[in-house]
């Protein structure tokens, strides 16, 4: 197999599961990781076993093809306008950048240049988020009609080691849990056209619970409860909510309502979880799930789909297209929310192709 050699930059909490998941996918070859804390990459690769090297190093390396971003939301279109000066193609955590036109911009330095772009999530393409697609495309639920989208949670401070950059610029509940759910919307019923929204902040500061930081306060800067309305290109409408400001609730993830039936989708920030199908008239039905990646954390099966793109010459599935209409259709919440009017999307993008059904020994298909 013609491997592709993978940079990762940036070894703070989520790289651990990266690093595991990249494991079950031979296509990759970890060339090294590296942080601006030396410290942190070398524990990391001794963790997991690969080399450790300078983010200068990585660059230099020819043989990596994909630098893997894991930096924190504000540095990710710093990272990879430097990959893409370095000859790379990129593939960066969610969000893709932290406001839509420092997004545009990455997106149309790397057409330019020939390069691609990637950008989590890509828990669509695990195995519950893909047999709901398949359901909606058998038509089983008739003509989308709407849906509901719901993350809310007290607040990452109560788990995270170090959660100040959540209430940062380029942080909230909207730009970190939005594009899992706003992304497999995409997947499920195609692009936005419309946004409307409103937004609060109720609290200035947070007090973390969490060690190693547990007692002390950090303030706020972005909006902590973001609610609002998405009308798709095909004519349903979703509402949608997400907050860091709400001790419970009895909400499910993920819901799609069709004209004959409707969905629940499994949570948007996992790759597996049960599908279940009411018929109009009927009860609700567990769906057999049969697609792969469908019992564990696959976190990087984005990265080797875009890997195998790269070798086959397709498309990627967790593109930059995406993302970016991603982003742009988040950040518009924020701006129904301060100027009180309905906000209409400039980006389009393509449905991601359903993920293909034969995988031999972890690998994609082409």
């Amino acid at each position: 197999m013609d491997k592709v050699g993978i940079g990762i930059i940036g070894c703070g909490n989520i790289s651990g599961a990266y690093l595991t998941a990249m494991a079950s996918f031979p296509i990759l070859d970890i060339r090294g990781v590296a942080d601006l804390n030396r410290e942190l990459a070398e524990a990391k690769a001794a963790e997991f076993n690969v080399p450790v090297k300078s983010v200068e190093e990585l660059f230099a390396d020819p043989k990596v093809e994909i630098i893997v971003n894991l930096t924190i939301p504000k540095a990710h279109v710093a990272v990879a306008m430097l990959a893409l000066d370095a000859g790379k193609h990129t593939y960066s955590e969610k969000p893709l950048g932290i406001n839509f036109a420092e997004g545009k911009k990455l997106a149309e330095a790397a057409k330019a240049r020939n390069f691609r772009i990637g950008a989590a999530p890509d828990t669509f393409l695990g195995g519950g988020h893909q047999t709901a697609r398949a359901l909606i495309d058998q038509g089983v639920i008739g003509q989308p009609v709407g849906g509901s989208a719901t993350f809310m949670c007290p607040g990452h401070e109560r788990w995270h080691p170090n959660p100040a950059f959540y209430y940062e610029v380029g942080g909230g509940p909207m730009l970190d849990m939005g594009p899992y759910y706003i992304t497999d919307l995409v997947n499920l019923l195609g692009p936005v056209s419309q946004v409307a929204g409103f937004a609060t902040t109720p609290r200035s500061e947070r007090l973390i619970s969490s060690e190693p930081r547990n007692g002390e306060r950090i303030p706020v800067h972005v909006p902590t409860h973001v609610a609002g309305m998405m009308a798709f290109a095909n004519g349903a409408v979703v509402q949608i909510a997400m907050s860091f400001d709400v001790a419970g609730h009895r909400h499910v993830p993920l819901e799609v309502y069709g004209t004959e039936g409707t969905l629940i989708v499994p949570d948007p920030n996992k790759f597996a979880g049960p599908v279940e199908y009411l018929k109009k008239g009927g009860s609700f039905e567990d769906q057999p799930v049969t697609a792969p990646y469908a019992n564990g954390n696959y976190r990087s099966l984005g990265v080797a789909d875009m890997a195998h793109a790269i070798r086959s010459n397709r498309p990627h599935r967790a593109n930059g297209d995406l993302a970016l209409h991603v982003l742009e259709v988040m950040e518009a919440f924020h701006t129904a929310a301060t100027s009180g009017r309905t906000v209409t999307i400039t980006t389009a993008t393509e449905r991601p192709a359903p993920l293909s059904d034969s995988i031999v020994d972890g690998r994609l298909a082409k």
